[in-house]
């Protein structure tokens, strides 16, 4: 017959099952803790804009194209503001108003001709600076208080 002695492993989990060891208490919530980092919602919001204007755009669906666009470009600058690569999220705006309007513009006046495609991205890059401008008029200070 096998004695538990044989088995280092098994010896050693019933070795613990048996003794008065004390396991730690798991927090019933987790993120609260100054130990836990806080998760970012920005990556899905991110990774939800790039496909959804890249459906609006290959199909030529304006208001889809320029929706998705809004949506990866303010998730975008707030991930910048919130990791602390920008000082407010506003100027983030403009950070990605301006290789989409530049993207756009490229759609428009070059060979690949598809103003209509075009069009929807400048829209979403004029809607982002517009968005930055009133963002940094309008903000009364530049942390926000939550």
């Amino acid at each position: 017959m096998l004695a538990v002695s044989q088995f280092p492993a098994i010896a050693r989990i019933e070795a613990l099952c048996t003794s008065r060891h004390v396991w730690p208490v798991m927090d019933a919530e987790p993120g609260l803790s100054e130990q836990y980092r806080m998760a970012s919602p920005w990556p899905i919001f991110i990774a939800l804009g790039i496909p959804i204007a890249e459906l609006g755009i290959i199909f030529g669906l304006f208001p889809l194209s320029v929706g998705g666009l809004l949506l990866f470009g303010g998730s975008a600058a707030g991930m910048a503001f919130e990791s602390g690569y920008a000082k407010t999220p506003w100027r983030g705006l403009f950070g990605v108003a301006l290789p989409l309007g530049v993207l756009g513009a490229a759609f428009i006046f070059t060979r690949i001709a598809l103003p209509s495609r075009g069009l929807a991205i400048v829209a979403a890059a004029v809607i982002l600076a517009a968005a930055g401008v009133a963002g940094i008029l309008f903000s009364p200070t530049a942390e926000p208080e939550y």
